[in-house]
């Protein structure tokens, strides 16, 4: 097992910078630093207020571990706890796998519907069933071809008892139209709200013909969807008032969210998304609201272009809680809900693809206050992000590996 030590000598840190800067101490976030990402941004936009990007940086006063349980995963995607405190964990390929806090690894769970693994496709985001101690029930969203295309889907099954199938898996939900132009931006996340129902997040799949659907109501590409455990609409959703609107709808105007969790405190749902060149989301997502894209974004075209008229403030659109410009592709999130780390109480961790870290953000009135990097010299593209049932955090990387973040 690889163990790396982050031990913060904020003392010694001090000590350092002191000629050269001031560090102020914050009750709830610890030291005040400079803001940790100091490249320079894809764009000259402006942000909508204080601290939406680059805030203060922050650094852990707690001496904590970050360890490597297994290397042996193969391109994990998703991760969720069981009852037992055991992680179930998705690999894009199509099986999934259950993994235990010392490091063991099953043999592959099998039985699952086929998935199309190409590009950014395959087995993705996964839950259990909060009363899986009695149904043993999984949820999953999957990229799956169909007639004319391909498609984010929704599909549940029993996990067997020998643990080595899903048995009776079926398909609840396939988010329309299909796309037949690619195999990008599924989204794909997936998670129970506090009524029994599901949330599910899908991309807009990444085609300048598919864009403006983010935007549609008839459509259910770039939306955060709210569905029954039988793939239904969710009783409760919000109405859009625009003709032919999918009742499935929770939030529009996403690009490709590929996070999603809910605050510990508030039972609101958060949102992380990948922007374009620059403009990195994370949202803060009420029901029935435009989140704006394409219409509003802080990034731009890869070529370097504008996307649609450049602008980043429209009236009846939603403003990122914070965004990142570079980006550094935020894919899973989770609030820390622990106390052996008290300071990191109700604090967002994002796992981060191209960034290569996890971000800690720490929030406060719905704004993000500080920023720290944990991890960030493992070399390694951070996946997924989950608590477990021992206060630890849990992280999978593109690289097959899982690791554990503990107090040391």
């Amino acid at each position: 097992m690889k163990t790396t030590t982050y031990q913060m000598l904020i003392a010694a840190s001090m000590l350092f910078t002191g000629c050269s800067e001031t560090i102020d101490e914050n009750e709830n976030s610890g030291p005040v630093l400079p803001p940790v990402e100091n490249n320079a941004a894809n764009t000259n936009y402006q942000p909508a207020f204080a601290g939406q990007t680059r805030a203060n940086g922050v650094r852990t006063s707690t001496a904590y571990v970050g360890e490597v349980l297994t290397s042996s995963l193969s391109a994990p995607w998703g991760i969720t706890g069981l009852p037992d405190g055991r992680l179930l964990i998705t690999e894009k390929a199509g099986t999934m796998r259950i993994v235990s806090t010392t490091g063991t690894v099953s043999g592959a769970i099998t039985g699952l519907p086929a998935v199309n693994s190409g590009g950014q496709g395959g087995l993705l985001g996964v839950c259990a069933d909060p009363q899986f101690s009695s149904n043993r029930m999984v949820y999953w969203v999957f990229s799956e071809n169909v007639s004319g295309g391909n498609m984010t889907s929704v599909a549940k099954g029993r996990l067997s008892n020998n643990e080595t199938t899903i048995e009776n898996p079926v398909v609840i939900y396939r988010a329309a139209p299909s796309a037949n132009v690619g195999n990008l931006h599924y989204g794909g996340r997936i998670l129970f709200d506090n009524t029994g129902n599901l949330f599910v997040s899908t991309g807009e799949r990444s085609d300048l013909s598919t864009r403006p659907l983010a935007q549609s109501v008839t459509a259910a590409l770039g939306k955060i969807l709210r569905i029954t455990t039988s793939g239904q609409p969710a009783p409760g959703n919000p109405s859009f008032t625009q003709s032919g609107a999918l009742p499935e709808l929770y939030s529009i105007g996403h690009r490709n969210p590929q996070g999603i969790a809910i605050h510990p405190v508030t039972g609101e749902l958060w949102q992380s998304e990948h922007g374009p060149r620059g403009g990195d989301e994370i949202n803060r997502v009420q029901a029935g609201k435009n989140y704006g894209w394409p219409t509003i974004t802080y990034g731009i075209e890869y070529s370097g272009a504008t996307i649609g008229n450049g602008i980043q403030q429209q009236a009846g659109m939603e403003q990122p809680v914070y965004y990142w410009d570079p980006v550094i592709s935020p894919s899973g999130i989770t609030f820390y809900k622990g106390n052996t780390i008290p300071e990191w109480q109700n604090n967002l961790f994002v796992a981060s693809l191209s960034g290569m870290h996890i971000a800690r953000l720490v929030i406060e009135n719905n704004k993000v206050v500080g920023e720290e990097r944990l991890l960030a010299g493992e070399n390694q593209r951070f996946r997924d992000i989950t608590q477990g049932l021992d206060n630890n955090l849990y992280t999978v990387t593109d690289g097959g590996k899982l690791y554990r973040i503990r107090k040391q």
